[in-house]
């Protein structure tokens, strides 16, 4: 299955409105910055987006207004996986109907299963819809990480065409790549590795800073891949203490708080996470200001 997302994706935040349920009108308003803002494509409803407490209806209305969005005019990626096999491949299947473009199914987190679990995992959940599929590996969330074996046998899986990998190993990566086939696309999971990951033949990023300055990752990625590397490597250090200061504290926090400074309207955050504080606001709205974005 040949599929292109994009190089630019973002990891959309879900808005809330002033008591926390998802605004389905901010969430269309924040979808076209995004894409006006550069974005080849849109993440819906993964970590950032707060999946653990979006609930099914929710994420289900999410992703058809993204689709009524911008649907055509940018990628959209629906976030259908979990610790749950069977509930998974429910949403997953439900997604489809929304007319999205594609699923992100993350490693499962909590349960830790085997290499051979995670393969059957996702295998099966691939197996229930013909979109095209893109796994997620974060074992700093997952408390698991995937090997770079177990994704060679996934991408045996006709619709298995993409990881977004976030272990932070540029060794794991460059095996990646070393055995995954070559239109197997290998996306960063994290903003500060893009051009690092960039560099041993990755597709891009799936990115949080995306949402305050996806212009000028894409103006860094294009430089990389048009061959002019000084002017890449210029626009990573540049860029460097956003990628950074958009972890702060616990994602999406810093990131919707960005945001709420930017006049972007996206509300706060739903426990177990909490909104940043004072000093985390100082923190944030200084270096929005140094890089001229408040």
């Amino acid at each position: 299955m040949a599929v292109d997302f994009g190089r630019i994706l973002t990891a959309m935040v879900t808005p809330f409105d002033q008591n926390l349920n998802v605004d389905l009108g901010l969430s269309k308003k924040l979808a076209r910055h995004l894409v006006n803002l550069g974005n080849d494509g849109l993440v819906v409803s993964g970590t950032t987006g707060e999946s653990p407490t979006i609930g099914k209806q929710e994420k289900l209305d999410l992703f058809k207004a993204v689709v009524e969005e911008v649907g055509g005019q940018a990628t959209v990626i629906a976030g259908t996986g979990s610790y749950n096999t069977a509930e998974s491949i429910i949403l997953t299947r439900e997604a489809e109907k929304s007319g999205v473009d594609g699923v992100m199914l993350v490693v499962p987190y909590y349960n830790k299963p085997s290499q051979e679990g995670l393969y059957r995992h996702f295998k099966v959940i691939a197996e229930s819809t013909s979109l095209p599929v893109m796994l997620y590996n974060i074992p700093g969330r997952s408390a698991i990480n995937m090997t770079p074996e177990t994704v060679a046998r996934l991408a045996e899986v006709e619709n298995i065409v993409a990881i977004k990998e976030a272990a932070g190993s540029m060794d794991q990566v460059a095996e990646l790549k070393k055995i995954l086939p070559a239109d197997f696309a290998v996306y960063s999971g994290d903003d500060s590795m893009t051009l690092p990951m960039l560099s041993v033949g990755c597709k891009g990023i799936v990115s949080v800073a995306g949402h305050i300055i996806a212009d000028k990752i894409k103006e860094m990625v294009n430089a990389y891949v048009s061959g002019n590397i000084t002017l890449a490597a210029q626009l990573h250090i540049k860029l460097f203490p956003i990628f950074k200061g958009m972890f702060i504290t616990s994602n999406p926090t810093p990131v919707k708080t960005a945001l709420n400074m930017m006049g972007v309207k996206v509300g706060g955050v739903r426990l177990p996470l909490v909104d940043a504080t004072e000093q985390e606001k100082e923190t944030i709205k200084k270096l929005l200001k140094e890089h001229g974005l408040i």
